[in-house]
């Protein structure tokens, strides 16, 4: 660029020089020099447009990056896991016996059923047992040997029991025993004590039998009450 700037200049130089020059012998007609200077200038002008053309680099278009949005990620569902039941372990524990070695044995105490004492009233009646006072089961007795059987219980009902009130054979064996009427009054919660005569049978063996207290009219109420005995065998000679 510089160099075309120093030609125009050069050519300026040149034509002013010339203009100048032939001023002393013939001057040129006012409309030649200004001819002359247009076209100087347009030259330089045109050179200077021309440099500066092929200075600038042609724009050429640049790609434009667009966005893609790419698809949102679906979360995978999630489970809270549950807790694991815990194992409950049940611990058994047997106790060997001395005797017999190897034979478990049952060990604490064993429950006892209850009775639901309303269910053997009748009426305002009601009897509990309370204990054997004499014979438990098991006593051995001789043959025909007489004896008073006698048991302590409880008056659990609503009325009192009366004079007529007296033992009745439920079951077993015990047909040829005697029973007395009460033969007093027992007030509600009162203790007493009823009993029975008999006789041992004649036969060795175990002789069980089975009774009920029973008011006026016969209608047995209360506990059954038991008489366990054992009549001895005749002696080995």
């Amino acid at each position: 660029m510089r160099l075309k700037l120093k030609v125009v200049s050069t050519l300026v130089l040149v034509t002013i020089f010339i203009a100048a020059c032939g001023a002393g012998t013939e001057q040129p007609a006012a409309d030649d020099v200004d001819s002359l200077m247009t076209a100087a200038v347009g030259t330089m002008v045109s050179s200077i447009f021309e440099t500066q053309t092929a200075m600038v680099t042609p724009a050429t278009d640049t790609p434009v990056f667009t966005m893609t949005l790419q698809p949102t990620p679906t979360p995978y569902p999630t489970t809270t896991p549950q807790p694991l039941p815990s194992p409950t372990f049940i611990f058994y524990t047997a106790t060997l016996s001395l005797s017999t070695p190897g034979t478990p044995t049952v060990t604490g105490t064993l429950p006892t059923p209850t009775v639901n004492s309303s269910a053997l009233a009748y009426g305002c009646n009601n009897l509990a047992f309370i204990r054997d006072v004499n014979i438990p089961p098991g006593t051995v007795l001789n043959r025909k040997e007489e004896f008073t059987k006698t048991w302590k219980v409880q008056n659990t009902g609503t009325c009192n029991w009366m004079y007529q009130y007296r033992l009745v054979l439920l079951s077993g064996e015990g047909q040829n025993a005697s029973v007395d009427n009460l033969g007093r009054q027992v007030a509600v919660w009162d203790w007493a004590e009823v009993s029975i005569q008999m006789t041992a049978p004649n036969h060795g063996g175990t002789y069980t039998s089975y009774w009920r207290m029973a008011d006026g009219d016969g209608h047995m109420f209360g506990a059954t009450l038991a008489l366990s005995f054992v009549v001895a065998e005749d002696p080995t000679p």
